[in-house]
């Protein structure tokens, strides 16, 4: 048995074990190290979950809950780990609670429009089973074959098609929820309409784990749409990309996707897996339009003319579902070639108001030139939501502090703009810092009481969103 530096001892380990069987609770260090990280590049630090547990229903996380809130163990929960702020990281040690077991879809209600799942199911395994049954769950995270309903929901993660269809939170009618004390909270219901007493279904929602543990949850769906198209549109300059944007949203056009990636994401694309793009344009643009076929041509044919008008070199639109594939392939892979570059990886996901773009990549491009650091610039346009992905290597001091120094600059520009410090990723441990700098005092006041409120104990994901 391993030494635990926490409250846990032997008796509470055999606790668990007789609520979970020993197979479900790990306590070897070998098997406790691989629970240490998440997806965030963090260096060499590690912090040691003390042990893992997995869960096979919610009445057995109720158990484990009890038991952590009796002794003041912290409990983190997490599935596939691909969090990027550090989310998932038990900065405290204790309680791992991995969810991946709880991976069933529950019901799906072709009637209603709803579907009841558990935290577990992968994002990508849903889109496909409501998509065999002519439905649509929109969110889509770039990690989407991967990641899960109940990472998204903590997270409030966004993806692509937010532009057209909103992000989780627009998805999530009910919840329910295991509280500090592993009492069981239910919020929200199986209708589209409610507003019966306070929002807590979204409170809830985007709190990364901090108020409560999602152990079910009702997801709103919508008709799948008849018709996909995907498009490519090259440009000379990042200002003509923007301002094709522009001239799209003018035109009272809503494409699925708006996404944009500049010329150093298109040449480490395509140095990963050749795809072919033109690595001599500075931006490209990534769109796809959706609905009834008709509307699909119609919509198709009015981007091209105005990514035309705007000086566009070269359009390249999907012919099948393979091509638009293939498309979307170059789109979702830009994280892993650029994780290819060094040894690290870091993402940011600041957001600016729609107009903004063009000066906030200038400046980041500017920012990341000052230090010395590598990036790769891409995001969703359509909302704003930009992410400079910095290549580097953590275990370099200077590049390290560096690093630290430009992501500093680069929230202060995004606040400067009118712009905040995420859109979809969250804030977790690697923005807590910065709190102050996007919220006033009183906001952040009254997020501590209600953390104190649902957690007094803040035995729940410690030292996330808040810096302590």
């Amino acid at each position: 048995m391993s030494e635990f530096k926490t409250n846990i001892n032997d008796k509470i380990i055999n606790s668990l074990k007789s609520i979970l069987g020993n197979p479900n609770v790990l306590t070897d260090y070998e098997d406790r190290y691989c629970y240490a990280y998440d997806a965030t590049a963090i260096g060499e630090a590690l912090y040691l979950p003390d042990v893992v547990v997995l869960p096979e229903n919610k009445e057995q996380i109720c158990q484990i809950v009890r038991i952590a809130n009796e002794n003041n163990i912290p409990i983190v929960p997490r599935a596939s780990g691909t969090n990027l702020v550090g989310g998932c990281i038990p900065l405290k040690g204790g309680i791992i609670l991995h969810l991946s077991k709880m991976n069933k879809i529950l019901n799906i209600d072709k009637n209603n429009l709803i579907c009841t799942v558990q935290p577990g199911v992968v994002v990508g395994n849903l889109q496909q089973e409501v998509s065999d049954l002519g439905l649509f769950y929109p969110p889509d995270p770039a990690s989407l074959k991967v990641s899960t309903i109940g990472g998204s929901i903590a997270q409030s993660s966004g993806g692509p098609r937010g532009f057209k269809y909103g992000t989780t939170k627009d998805y999530v009618l009910g919840l329910e929820v295991v509280l500090a004390d592993g009492t069981l909270l239910k919020t929200g219901g199986t209708t589209v309409k409610n507003v019966t007493g306070y929002n807590l279904t979204q409170l809830i929602v985007g709190s990364e784990g901090t108020l409560g543990i999602v152990v079910e949850a009702t997801l709103k769906l919508i008709p799948k749409p008849e018709e996909q198209q995907v498009m490519l549109a090259y440009f000379e300059s990042i200002d003509q990309a923007a301002e094709a944007i522009t001239g799209i949203i003018s035109a009272k056009i809503t494409p699925a996707t708006l996404d944009i990636m500049d010329k150093n994401t298109m040449v480490t694309i395509e140095n990963f897996h050749h795809v072919g793009l033109p690595t001599d344009m500075e931006a490209v643009l990534v769109l796809e339009v959706d609905g009834f076929k008709e509307s699909v041509a119609v919509q198709t044919q009015q981007i091209i003319d105005i990514c035309n008008k705007f000086g566009a070199k070269n359009i390249r639109v999907s012919q099948n579902q393979q091509e638009a594939d293939e498309l979307w392939f170059a789109r979702r892979s830009a994280f892993g070639a650029v994780a290819r570059l060094r040894p690290n990886v870091l993402t940011e996901d600041a957001v600016v108001p729609r107009d903004k773009i063009p000066e906030f990549i200038s400046k980041t491009r500017k920012i990341f030139d000052k230090y010395n650091l590598t990036v790769c610039i891409m995001g969703h346009a359509g909302d704003g939501n930009i992410h400079p992905n910095v290549s580097l290597d953590l275990r370099n001091k200077e590049e390290a502090e560096n690093f630290e120094k430009a992501a500093e600059e680069l929230f202060d520009a995004a606040i400067e703009l009118g712009g905040s410090l995420s859109g979809e990723h969250g804030i977790g441990m690697l923005k807590s810092g910065f709190m102050r700098k996007a919220l006033d005092e009183n906001s952040i006041k009254y997020m501590k009481e209600i953390k104190k409120l649902f957690d007094p104990k803040n035995i729940l994901n410690p030292g996330k969103i808040f810096h302590e």
